[in-house]
């Protein structure tokens, strides 16, 4: 569009139209000379510079690593605003996480990389050998600590597993006993002296040790006593094992009731170490029978046919009067404490005989 001369159109409004003309050129002209807007963020770069809210076409940024990354060769670390009011294409990776040192490992150790990578947030852990214990802290950290990569820590050291010098016991010892520390796994054995005023002694515990992982030993001291469990009584009940009149530790005795009576308890102990049966002697106990089960005599109803009852029915017989009889004093005895198997059996074959 041209604007006509002063001669043409006298009176018309040229000189605005002119104007209007002029400022929509001039802001077009400003639009696409800032055609990009701020510039893209990335978790491993920053800006080198203060971002601005428009860019022109052409303008170039530049970024640099961010503290604990460092700038792959490979890739760029600016960017131009384009025509088209995009930024050229910038890759996340231009930057990548700087490392720590590789730990060496400990003596009698070793360093363990949980996923391969020694860099800037990764952890390695250290185990020690069997037979050693770790000193310091097990796992480091790779960390910025002002622009240089280092570990959370110092590394820990591996130091032998020893137990001290187990006690010595009454009456006994151990062997080997010419060391005050034990090494890992070293084992000892206890044993007893051959008398005490006349009884043999018996080793009650463990009479091995050994030194574990923790620095103590597997069990307790044992000690050295007399152990003498006296022989068993279980009235209504026999013993099925071999018998004597004293027993030693360890020595184990089985039961068993005789007929009619049940086992309470466990049918075999063990002579413990306190010369106490364990568990407690069991105890047999008297088998009631389910009276459910046993018949009642009871009165026969009396049977009418064309009206005239048949003889003694209706009636009590003896023999019912004689199963009542026993009934009541199979009752009377259970009641009054002495109801025994041979009572029981005697009154089973008296109801066989009705």
């Amino acid at each position: 569009m041209m604007c006509a001369g002063p001669t043409q159109h006298r009176g018309s409004l040229f000189p605005f139209q002119c104007f209007l003309l002029a400022a929509l050129v001039s802001l077009l002209s400003a639009t696409s000379s800032e055609a990009c807007g701020e510039p893209p963020t990335f978790e491993t770069m920053q800006l080198t510079g203060q971002s601005k809210p428009l860019y022109e076409v052409g303008e170039q940024v530049h970024y640099e690593c961010k503290p604990g990354y460092e700038q792959h060769p490979s890739f760029a670390t600016s960017t131009t605003c384009g025509a088209d009011g995009t930024w050229s294409s910038l890759s996340n990776y231009a930057c990548s996480k700087k490392s720590c040192q590789v730990h060496p490992n400990p003596i009698h150790g070793k360093v363990v990389v949980p996923n391969g990578s020694v860099e800037l947030d990764s952890k390695v852990e250290f185990v020690c050998n069997e037979g050693f214990y770790l000193v310091g802290t097990k796992v480091l950290q790779c960390q910025l600590q002002g622009s240089n990569m280092s570990w959370s820590g110092d590394p820990p050291r591996c130091e032998k597993i020893l137990c001290k010098a187990p006690p010595q016991i009454k009456n006994g010892r151990y062997v080997p006993a010419d060391k005050n520390e034990y090494e890992f796994s070293k084992v000892i054995s206890y044993s007893c002296d051959n008398h005490f005023e006349g009884d043999n002694l018996t080793l009650v515990g463990a009479s091995l040790l050994r030194c574990t992982e923790n620095g103590n030993w597997s069990s307790d001291a044992p000690q050295c006593k007399v152990v003498k469990c006296s022989q068993p009584n279980v009235p209504n009940g026999r013993q099925i094992s071999e018998m004597a009149e004293e027993y030693g530790y360890n020595a184990m005795v089985k039961f068993e009731c005789i007929k009619g009576f049940s086992l309470h308890g466990s049918p075999m102990v063990v002579c413990g170490g306190d010369s106490a049966w364990e568990p407690p002697v069991p105890s047999c106990s008297l088998i009631i029978p389910v009276f459910s089960r046993i018949r009642y005599p009871t009165m026969a109803k009396p049977r009418i046919a064309s009206g005239i009852p048949r003889q003694n029915e209706g009636s009590l017989t003896c023999k019912a009067l004689d199963e009542w009889i026993l009934a009541l004093t199979f009752i009377t005895l259970i009641q009054m404490g002495f109801m025994t198997v041979a009572s029981i059996f005697l009154f089973i074959i008296s109801l066989h005989c009705f």
